[in-house]
């Protein structure tokens, strides 16, 4: 079985051709993630702006994922539907969003519709739809989109959870916005949000497809001729409330919402961040045969299921999980999470488990890297993180040399994961 495992890390190392570029734009060294692949003739095109996301909403929480709707509405000129006809019409895949740090258009289309589909992303960066129709229209979608989660007791769960771990932060801010807090968006703040995040110091462009380096980079510098310079943002690190707390929220429901988090003191380019990932599996990652999946459904029968997760980023690093469970099984189950996580960091994990966890991830790796998309998303966040390309490989060699000794070691050392703050939603009997 190693032997096989290691042969398939060699396969999937030659599989991955991804390189860096850069493209001088306006006196920037734009970094460009770059994969040619010809089987099929197909292009992907994402700016990935880095500093833009939800995170900057600056106390008007929404307004990165409002902004992003917004310009998914087409340019000024053409309005939303002759902008999507156009698109629609040669089956060209033209959508932007606001994630947690960054701010993405993704542009995917067939090689033959390059040109049109760059010119039509090009008007959208230049003329966005920021008139009060499309305004008006995003704001009412977002604020019905926010009252049906009104009954999204998951929703609602992990919401408190974050405002719980994360106080006074921006972490802990609903990141999709509140009906209040969309209410009180003006335009003027989109249009602002818009001029202040958007500029090439802090892009990435991530290609891949039918399409050659030199073609890649003739059309960007047409494409982002006219995007402002802007300067480099640095992306704060924020920290999880290390008091232990509890919020609980009372709903008509027939199920009892658990939801538990932690701080968890791993940064993003930590050497150990590969054991994290195997003992993390072992724990609650996995599903049927986790730790909580075993203690909490198999043996016990509180829930159809229990997970748990740790979440290391470049803005955070904690450790979070959830189950459901009948409302007069909470104090049972919620005691259990306790006690299991308490377990795991004291007595560590078995041999037997190790060897599974190094199973299911290095046999499972070619899954997870055989399209190009995630080939290009791999190669994005390594050298988003700051690593060289192909250091997800690297970190499949070093979970196969791990030992049970340096796991538990690593799993005793973070036992701040045991100081739990839960957020919970049940009937209040």
């Amino acid at each position: 079985m190693k032997y096989l495992i290691t042969i398939m890390i060699i396969l999937q190392g030659a599989l991955v051709s991804g390189i860096i570029e850069k493209v001088d734009i306006n006196g920037v060294e734009v970094p460009i993630v770059y994969e040619q692949n010809s089987a099929l003739p197909i292009v992907s095109l994402q700016l990935v702006v880095k500093n833009a996301g939800s995170i900057k909403d600056s106390g008007k929480d929404g307004l990165a994922r409002f902004t992003a709707n917004i310009l998914n509405e087409g340019t000024k000129s053409k309005g939303s539907i002759k902008f999507a006809q156009e698109l629609e019409n040669r089956a060209i895949g033209l959508n932007i969003h606001a994630g947690t740090e960054t701010f993405v258009y993704e542009l995917s289309l067939l090689k033959e519709q390059y040109s049109f589909g760059m010119k039509m992303l090009k008007e959208l960066l230049d003329e966005p739809n920021f008139s009060n129709e499309s305004y008006n229209k995003i704001k009412q979608l977002m604020i019905g989109g926010l009252s049906s989660k009104k009954s999204d007791f998951d929703y609602i769960a992990n919401l408190n959870l974050k405002k719980i771990i994360f106080k006074d932060s921006p972490m802990g801010s609903p990141f999709g916005g509140s009906e209040e807090s969309i209410e009180k968006i003006k335009l003027l703040d989109i249009e602002t949000f818009y001029k202040n995040h958007i500029d090439l110091a802090n892009m990435i462009v991530v290609v891949g497809g039918d399409i050659s380096i030199d073609e890649v980079k003739t059309s960007l510098k047409e494409l982002l001729k006219d995007v402002q310079v802007g300067k480099k943002r640095e992306l704060n690190h924020y920290e999880v409330n290390k008091k232990i707390d509890e919020k609980i929220e009372v709903k008509d429901t027939k199920q009892a919402y658990i939801y538990f988090g932690a701080p968890y003191n791993l940064s993003v380019n930590d050497k150990d961040v590969y054991k994290s990932k195997v003992a993390g599996f072992i724990l609650g990652e996995s599903g049927f045969g986790s730790r909580l999946m075993e203690e909490i459904r198999v043996k016990r029968g509180l829930a159809y299921s229990a997970y748990s997760r740790t979440s290391i980023n470049s803005a955070s690093s904690y450790f979070s999980g959830h189950l459901q469970t009948k409302n007069k099984s909470l104090k049972e189950a919620k005691s259990v999470v306790i006690s299991e996580i308490k377990k795991f960091v004291s007595k560590g994990v078995a041999q037997d488990e190790l060897d599974q966890a190094k199973r299911f991830l290095l046999g499972s790796e070619p899954l997870r890297n055989e399209t190009l998309s995630q080939r290009l998303n791999r190669a994005f966040f390594e050298y988003y993180h700051g690593f060289k390309l192909g250091h997800s490989k690297a970190q499949l060699e070093l979970i196969e040399a791990l030992s049970l000794d340096d796991l538990n070691k690593f799993i005793k050392a973070h036992d701040e994961i045991t100081k739990l703050s839960f957020s919970i939603v049940h009937d209040g009997k």
